[in-house]
């Protein structure tokens, strides 16, 4: 078996890999923006949960997390789909990363203009949805990057609750071809195209949403 056919071999995975990293990563993005919204409006109490959810999260394990959630909660009645597990396990995860990376852009939105638009009548809420909020997003580009691909390294433990990635793929023709090298250097490779393919598509979505203003800095 050439590299070639080996590197086909495995990319039967690779839509696996890719759903699995594009599923936690929404995952992830909905979880952190709702709870940097939320530290936004909440006052000090709301703000302390919030702190305790990302310190918590952040401090476990994905694998650890995803083996509670798949092989510990069907012992109390809820049994998660592999896909869902690895959505309340990495994305929950990836969430409190995010949401970390959200509050400081929340932070670099210029005071003067959350002030003009309080000002102006608008609510708490319409200054976090019209002024804060846009702004917000394309400072948060660079993090939010960080944590994709993070989130695409962590993706091959998906082969664990049974998924058929990538990964799962190499294990499998590893034990019957015994020529795990080449077959993990294939890996490296198909795991580094799916990392620049994420990459680019995250900055395409930035440079049309960016601001005609920002663009140089």
């Amino acid at each position: 078996m050439s590299f070639a056919e080996i590197f086909l071999q495995l990319a039967q995975g690779v839509g696996y890999t890719a759903l699995v990293t594009v599923l936690c990563s929404l995952t992830g993005v909905v979880i952190g923006l709702a709870a940097a919204m939320a530290r936004r409006l909440c006052g000090r109490a709301g703000a302390l949960l919030l702190d305790a959810f990302t310190f918590v999260f952040r401090a476990v394990p994905v694998l650890v997390l995803l083996f509670i959630v798949f092989f510990g909660l069907p012992g109390v009645g809820f049994r998660a789909p592999p896909l869902l597990a690895m959505m309340m396990s990495l994305g929950v995860i990836a969430g409190a990363y995010l949401a970390e990376v959200f509050r400081a852009a929340f932070d670099a939105v210029d005071e003067s203009e959350i002030q003009a638009a309080e000002a102006m009548g608008f609510s708490r809420l319409q200054v976090l949805r019209l002024v804060e909020l846009p702004q917000m997003l394309r400072f948060a580009v660079p993090g939010m990057i960080n944590e994709f691909t993070t989130v695409l390294k962590y993706s091959p433990f998906a082969y664990t609750v049974g998924i058929p990635d990538v990964m799962k793929e190499a294990m499998a023709l590893s034990a019957t071809t015994l020529r795990g090298v080449e077959i993990y250097a294939a890996v490296g490779v198909i795991y580094f195209l799916i990392y620049r393919v994420l990459v680019a598509g995250v900055w395409a979505l930035e440079k049309r949403g960016r601001i005609p203003g920002l663009a140089a800095q």
